[in-house]
């Protein structure tokens, strides 16, 4: 057993210290970034912003709907290779990643579904990216799909994340129990606080020309802008998009005026009761849950809050005088704080 003492932070524990600016407006700045990818040399441009691999959200008509911000969606992994084959045929799909676990049925799908529309952002995502098993599978799938782009996770270490860069990823996912409906940390014990996570891994995966993506942990917008501060080089977002048209999550309404009105959508962790009942027939004796299921407000499209998401990182970086993303990094000087909000009148 040992103790680290250096302080580990998580983004409630830091402000973003502001710096002068020659920038006259929030509509100077650019929140694209272009990207080229290490192991296929493949260019992409865009607003690096992924939603989740999570059957409310990480869906077909939320990715139609943030390819029109640039922004990508990791679809979950069970939708049918039909229906897959179909949307990889579309324009939007070239900002979607189709996701898989470990499994041989996974990658016989993958298989399937590349056979009928060539897949090139593939996202392997585990909860415990530390196994063995992992990083062959993540080589195994890089010398099969050569030219695809790869984002695999999750780690929050920088070893883990040379060593799955070098396996062959593109992109590592950091994040390990920092989501909204995750439990990982409650039921385990395990974890390490989200800024922190992505700063070290983020250094790590840099120096091999590696790409790192902040999953989990953003409540507001300005987490959004930490995350990039950070120097995350893509953030995923679950519950932030959760309660919009283009989730697939049940909606409950209520009768009002003689009319019924959605007011709210369940939501909830790919580790939780109610995705395993769903898709596995129950928890399996030889482990727990490690999600919970929630319900969050109706909001609507989507399309107010990649507004308000947007907005808030241009207005970050007008304070912080980054004229494109790619500069915020450089120009983020974190102040460790006692308390961030004045919640007077609630949060």
């Amino acid at each position: 057993m040992r103790i680290e003492n250096d302080p580990k932070l998580d983004f409630r524990d830091v402000l973003i210290r502001p710096k002068r600016s020659t920038l006259g407006s929030r509509a100077e700045v650019d929140v694209f970034r272009s990207f080229r990818f290490a192991h296929t040399g493949r260019d992409w441009t865009g607003f690096p912003l992924i939603a989740a691999n999570m059957d409310v959200v990480g869906t077909i008509p939320m990715a139609r709907a943030l390819f029109r911000h640039g922004a990508m969606v990791a679809l979950h992994k069970h939708y049918g290779p039909d229906e897959l084959a179909a949307f990889f045929r579309e324009p939007e799909s070239v900002n979607a990643f189709f996701s898989l676990g470990t499994t041989e049925a996974d990658h016989d799908k993958l298989a399937r579904v590349h056979a009928q529309s060539p897949i090139g952002k593939i996202c392997l995502d585990v909860a415990n990216g530390y196994t063995e098993k992992f990083v062959e599978t993540v080589k195994a799938t890089r010398d099969e799909y050569p030219d695809a782009v790869i984002m695999a996770g999750n780690v929050v270490t920088g070893d883990m994340t040379e060593a799955l860069i070098l396996a062959g990823a593109d992109i590592v996912k950091v994040g390990i129990g920092p989501g909204s409906v995750c439990t990982t940390r409650k039921m385990t014990g395990v974890g390490y606080p989200q800024l922190s996570a992505i700063i070290e891994c983020a250094d790590a995966a840099h120096g091999l020309k590696g790409l790192v993506c902040g999953d989990g942990g953003v409540t507001v917008p300005g987490d959004l802008a930490k995350g990039y501060g950070a120097g995350a080089d893509f953030m995923m977002l679950g519950g932030m998009l959760a309660g919009h048209d283009e989730c697939e999550g049940d909606i409950r309404y209520e009768e009002r005026d003689g009319e019924k009105v959605p007011v709210g959508m369940t939501f909830y962790g790919m580790s939780s009761d109610t995705a395993m009942k769903r898709y596995s027939g129950g928890v399996a004796k030889y482990r727990a849950s490690e999600g919970k299921t929630v319900e969050v407000p109706y909001r609507g499209p989507v399309e107010g809050t990649m507004q308000e998401l947007m907005g808030g990182v241009r207005s970050a970086m007008t304070y912080i005088g980054a004229v494109r993303l790619k500069e915020v990094p450089k120009r983020t000087t974190f102040i460790m704080v006692g308390s961030q909000l004045n919640t007077v009148f609630g949060s």
